[in-house]
């Protein structure tokens, strides 16, 4: 890799002020980021990923989705706004004001123009907080590659909720970031970090038990993410470990895992 200080860029959705000024904040203290990509989802988006999840799951499943939605709604939502507004705050204190990046508002993260960005601003590396998958002409763009902190331990918990599913098994062991790099499958690229923290089940929710082990680590992923780019530090070895993809969160297994959470001494 170039000896300069790394070009960054940021990808992430423009509704989730965690990562567009979080994330942004913490890529700021250890390289530079040039280029900031916001994802303005059209309502079609939300239309396929209904009917994905219908043809994967069925019109009940679907329904025990909509279900956890709900409940999640009224019982979790103002809270884990609040908790996430003061996590804000937080990384406010913990990481200095960026230099403000050429920001790039775009449908998707596959459009041309973000191919263009990553050239013109010579980015080496980008790190991604999206919901969509990138296309292989995207992530294998850059130098460095596209990185994800992904809120799931890999390959055994893949896709987006991988902290719910590892808590409704009860293999709270495998409740964790995984720093990997991107390929052409889901959350299948190579894997460089486990990033655990101190959780409460029985109180908060999934995503703030999935953004905790997450933030509580970014100045770990940061010097890992250092040791990666400069040829410093390997993938790990994850053959013969069991790889699934799992799907939403569901109420009935929602109840299924806080059941048996009460059931067990609180650690």
């Amino acid at each position: 890799m170039k000896t300069h200080r790394l070009r960054s860029a940021l990808i992430c959705h423009t509704d989730d002020p965690l990562n567009q000024q979080g994330i942004a904040r913490w890529l700021a203290s250890f390289t530079e980021l040039a280029l900031q990509v916001e994802i303005a989802e059209p309502p079609s988006r939300l239309y396929k990923r209904i009917r994905r999840e219908i043809r994967r799951s069925g019109l009940l499943g679907f329904a025990d989705v909509l279900a956890f939605r709900l409940l999640y709604r009224f019982r979790y939502a103002r809270r884990d706004a609040e908790w996430r507004a003061d996590l804000l705050r937080d990384l406010g204190f913990r990481f200095p004001r960026p230099a403000a990046p050429h920001r790039l508002r775009v449908r998707s993260p596959n459009e041309p123009a973000v191919l263009q960005a990553l050239a013109e601003h010579h980015i080496d590396f980008a790190v991604a907080r999206c919901k969509t998958l990138l296309k292989p002409e995207v992530f294998a763009s850059l130098p460095g590659g596209i990185f994800v902190l992904h809120p799931g331990i890999c390959p055994e918990y893949r896709n987006a909720h991988g902290g719910f599913w590892a808590l409704v098994n009860r293999d709270r062991e495998n409740v964790g970031t995984t720093l990997l790099r991107i390929d052409a499958g889901v959350d299948t690229g190579p894997i460089y970090g486990y990033f655990k923290a101190p959780f409460d089940e029985r109180n908060e929710s999934h995503l703030v038990i999935q953004d905790r082990t997450c933030f509580a680590n970014l100045e770990a992923i940061a010097a890992t993410l250092q040791e990666v780019l400069s040829g410093n530090r390997t993938p790990l070895d994850t053959t013969g470990r069991p790889s699934r993809a799992w799907g939403q969160p569901r109420l009935t297994k929602y109840l299924t895992w806080q059941r048996a959470a009460r059931r067990e001494p609180a650690r």
